[in-house]
């Protein structure tokens, strides 16, 4: 038997953070991509603002990304897991999900590159779309996205395959809708629609309710429509 090699310790360093509109993990999409239209910024540690890092990463469309869970409780870890594509009641090995509830608390997301901006403060920042990040995510590395080594058409995708996902119809009044900015206003409907609700709950009479964008958004579902019943502006 070969020996094993000698075990090293890996200290991840957090190199920057995410910055958007889901200051808590409630709403967030439950994968990256799902949302194209949600914006967020990347902003480096200060000891990662090296502009010759980032030569070359404008050539490329999307990133992948590699951070750390934040706002998930947990104690220890769990070898199954229940996962919302399958109702939140049924139990499946945490390896072939994507759950957080994981011996590392490790998330892995592709994100599309919208453009590398110039910030006074904070030297170069990434801005992105379609992150699946709560606010304030660490982020430990990021590598380009290679579409002819990591694009897989013919890939089997699990239990996702036979599960297939029918989007809520959204009822969202105008004093309600108004109240939410214009350029916010598609992706908020997206997230809406993806049902952001627990998987395992589906009480009709229930009102439910996330931050986004520093406003109060308050539903109900019942027959697959989504019904937005209040929208409250947060003290800032």
């Amino acid at each position: 038997m070969k020996q094993k090699p000698p075990e090293t310790a890996c200290a991840l360093k957090i190199i920057a953070r995410i910055h958007n509109d889901f200051p808590t993990k409630f709403g967030l999409p439950r994968q990256s991509g799902l949302i194209d239209t949600l914006p967020s910024i990347i902003v480096f540690e200060p000891a990662y603002r090296n502009p010759d890092a980032l030569r070359g990463l404008s050539g490329y469309t999307h990133l992948w990304l590699l951070w750390g869970f934040a706002g998930f409780a947990r104690d220890g870890w769990s070898p199954m897991v229940r996962p919302p594509r399958l109702g939140g009641n049924e139990r499946i090995g945490v390896f072939a999900t994507r759950s957080p509830n994981r011996p590392n608390p490790i998330g892995l997301s592709c994100v599309r590159l919208a453009g590398i901006q110039q910030d006074p403060l904070n030297g170069d920042v990434l801005s992105v779309t379609g992150a699946d990040l709560m606010d304030g995510s660490p982020i430990f590395d990021i590598k380009p996205y290679l579409p002819y080594t990591d694009s897989h058409p013919e890939a089997k995708a699990g239990f996702t395959d036979t599960r297939a996902f029918v989007p809520l119809t959204v009822e969202f009044a105008p004093q309600w809708l108004s109240m939410v900015p214009p350029e916010r206003r598609e992706t908020l409907l997206s997230v809406l629609a993806s049902d952001p609700r627990p998987a395992y709950q589906d009480d009709p009479n229930r009102m439910y309710g996330f931050t986004y964008a520093g406003l109060d958004i308050r539903f109900t579902v019942a027959k697959g429509a989504l019904t937005v019943r209040e929208v409250v502006r947060l003290a800032l």
